[in-house]
């Protein structure tokens, strides 16, 4: 069974320990959880939760973000998430959405998964088209991104912006 679950001040050992696993930074995807002691991790995740009901830029430059968890039978293999709108920064480096597995569970077709799950959640909060930006070496999240109905739209010297329909 897979399903998508929302970040929540509630999480506990099993969530943390996948963020262990994912690297702190790789293929411009950052994972903040890593690294972190458990009781750093709590007020993380408390943070991540406020962060992701404010509404508009908060400190002049960061945009809302929601993180979402994939549980596949009960564990959680990944992350993602959601940001409503982009600034000029984020159309450049990061996109709408940001996903990431956990390493032993690559080659699964999860990823793919997880990006169509993000897609839909976008969709719920009024995103047609969805930005994701790919760096070049990162094969794997250009077949995933590709999978979903992606159309790279243009391709720099070190990364490709790919838009997704979210209907």
């Amino acid at each position: 069974m897979i399903e998508l679950r929302r970040l929540s001040v509630d999480d506990g050992m099993d969530v943390y320990i996948m963020l262990q696993e994912i690297p702190k930074e790789e293929n411009g995807l950052v994972n903040k959880g890593n690294g972190l002691s458990f009781e750093e991790y709590k007020e993380w995740l408390k943070q991540k939760y406020v962060e992701s009901k404010q509404i508009g830029l908060v400190d002049g430059w960061k945009v809302p973000s929601t993180t979402y968890w994939l549980y596949v039978d009960g564990k959680p293999v990944g992350f993602g998430s959601v940001r409503p709108f982009l600034t000029d920064a984020l159309r450049e480096v990061g996109g709408n959405i940001g996903y990431g597995i956990a390493p032993k569970y690559r080659g699964k077709g999860y990823g793919k998964e997880l990006l169509r799950l993000l897609l839909e959640q976008a969709n719920q909060i009024g995103i047609d088209k969805a930005l994701v930006t790919i760096n070049l070496n990162n094969i794997a999240s250009k077949s995933v991104a590709l999978a979903n109905g992606g159309v790279i739209t243009v391709q720099t010297d070190k990364r490709m912006f790919v838009w997704i329909n979210t209907v």
